[in-house]
């Protein structure tokens, strides 16, 4: 949820012209990756939850991309653009972990 403040925040800022474009963009994979999860651990199964979080880990990647490619238009001089890029490495880390464990925690019949 904090990676979502901070992302609606940073791409405020953002030129008029991307409202359309990557600010857009940003903010659906950034809302993407806490609904994602949300919805995945109120399935009844680890494995949906597990599929859920992929989706999620998917959707981080994504952001981080479209973080990348505003560095690269200079459209990274906002406030919180760095402190936003390294909480979004701590979520895709822990999104990882998450996965590894509740995969080694599923049991195949």
């Amino acid at each position: 949820m904090d990676l979502v403040e901070n992302i609606y925040k940073i791409t405020q800022l953002f030129p008029r012209e991307e409202l359309y474009g990557l600010t857009s963009q940003i903010r659906r994979a950034a809302v993407a990756i806490p609904t994602n999860i949300t919805e995945g651990y109120q399935r009844n199964y680890k494995k949906e939850y597990v599929q859920f979080l992929y989706i999620a880990k998917s959707s981080a990647s994504e952001l981080e991309t479209l973080l990348n490619i505003s560095e690269r238009l200079n459209l990274n001089l906002t406030p919180g653009f760095t402190n936003t890029k390294s909480l979004l490495t701590e979520i895709l880390k822990m999104l990882t972990a998450l996965i590894s464990k509740l995969k080694s925690s599923i049991t195949i019949p």
